[in-house]
């Protein structure tokens, strides 16, 4: 129930709210690929979406700084605006002109907390406001909110750190081609393949913690307040569950067996929130027919610190896994930027890990495995490449490891294999369309 805050004290909380913006201005900030996606001179909103603490904020403060824009803030993850509601909306613009005076560009912070926002937006985008909004829900352009911003939003996805904005962040030499260079950037690979990317994990040791309360306010937050669980205690051992043992693929059978929850339906809902509250990112089976790519997904955790990094997580240390899912997560920054889609190949006579579409077209094969150094591993690996092309027909065949580089030929067909850290800070190519249809 939205509750009303009176003019004065919304005053107070967006004078500190523009403090805390204004102290930051000394900050060390990492520049994201991302802000060039960001078009201040757009009529359509700039929305940008993705998992809390993955840097939304500092994105569209930065991209606002360096244009030299005339903005005012607004962030409604502030505990006191809990439940304003969309009729109060208009005071906080009110008080927002008092506090910054005239502006062209107004930036509201997890503006999703806000039922009926839309109608808001909609309306200063009427009035050739610039709009930038973030959210930390995957719902924010879709429904009933995408019918009513009907193509006046633009979306910008956005991860937690890549290896090289890690890199970056760490002081990292990216580009010189030394001994001692390959070797530091090795060193910080093996970092962040178990600390993961979320930014203010660079500044804290108690890794743990965070990401467990992390973790807990979402699912509490962000999911049980807002679809209104029933069944609490079941929904939090699921979701626990799915990061415990992710890249996993889903059977909802299975799941409903597992926590007592009778109704499939439910269980596909819960997959769902947690999806769209992007703690966990799901890939399609490849297939021609749509509706073994609908029911047949795999899931995996946004990052690589959630999939350990909890309390009473009991995943263990599994490398391979974590490596597969940097690669996952690089692979859908790149794709959400270019266009394209990621999906996992998995048939009777093997598998691989996935292929990149550009449309109905297979672009790229990808297979991921930490250790090649086995006879039988490498084989197996090099299989799954080979069955994606049969099936595919599509020749740009890669195999990412943690340390080995090598181009081979086999049947005709090259297969470059290079280690993951290397791949992560190489720009994408432009990659030739080959023959596979989706």
């Amino acid at each position: 129930m939205s509750q009303k805050i009176d003019k004065r004290t919304l005053e107070i909380i967006f004078s500190e709210q523009k403090e805390e913006l204004e102290a930051r201005r000394g900050e060390k900030l990492c520049q994201r690929s991302e802000e060039k996606l960001v078009d201040l001179k757009s009529p359509q909103a700039q929305v940008v979406i993705g998992v809390r603490r993955s840097g939304k904020s500092t994105l569209c403060y930065q991209v606002l700084e360096n244009a030299g824009a005339v903005y005012a803030y607004a962030d409604f993850d502030d505990e006191r605006l809990a439940n304003i509601g969309a009729e109060q909306l208009n005071d906080v613009l009110e008080v927002l002109y008092k506090i910054y005076g005239d502006f062209d560009c107004l930036f509201l912070d997890e503006i999703q907390n806000v039922d009926g926002w839309h109608l808001f937006v909609n309306r200063l985008l009427r009035k050739k406001i610039h709009i930038i909004v973030t959210g930390s829900n995957a719902k924010l352009l879709s429904g009933e909110l995408a019918t009513h911003l009907s193509g006046r939003a633009k979306e910008i996805h956005l991860f937690p750190f890549s290896f090289g904005e890690y890199c970056a962040m760490k002081g990292v030499d990216t580009k010189t081609v030394t001994t001692k260079a390959e070797a530091f950037r090795r060193a910080a690979f093996d970092e962040y393949l178990l600390s993961g990317g979320f930014p203010e994990l660079l500044l804290i040791n108690d890794k743990r913690t965070y990401i467990s309360d992390l973790v807990r306010n979402i699912i509490g937050r962000d999911i049980e307040q807002r679809y209104q669980i029933s069944y609490k205690a079941a929904f939090e051992q699921m979701a626990q569950h799915l990061l415990n043992v992710s890249p996993a693929q889903v059977v909802v059978a299975n799941l409903s067996e597992a926590f007592h929850i009778k109704s499939e339906h439910t269980i596909k809902n819960y997959i769902q929130y947690l999806k769209q509250s992007f703690l966990l990112i799901g890939i399609q089976k490849y297939a021609q027919k749509s509706r073994v790519r609908l029911t047949q997904e795999k899931v995996y955790a946004v990052d690589v610190a959630m999939m350990d990094n909890r309390e009473n997580a009991f995943a263990g240390e599994n490398l391979g896994w974590c490596l597969e899912t940097i690669v996952l997560v690089e692979l859908q920054r790149r794709c959400k930027a270019s266009g394209r889609d990621v999906y996992y190949l998995n048939e009777r006579s093997g598998e691989c890990d996935f292929v990149v579409c550009e449309g109905d077209t297979v672009v790229q094969a990808i297979q991921v495995s930490y250790d090649i150094s086995s006879p039988k591993t490498r084989t197996r690996e090099i299989a799954g490449l080979l069955l994606a092309n049969k099936i595919t027909k599509c020749t740009d065949l890669l195999l990412l490891t943690d340390h080995e580089y090598d181009d081979i030929e086999t049947n005709g067909l090259h297969i470059a294999i290079m280690p993951v850290y290397s791949w992560c800070l190489t720009p994408a190519p432009t990659v030739p369309v080959c023959a596979g249809r989706a």
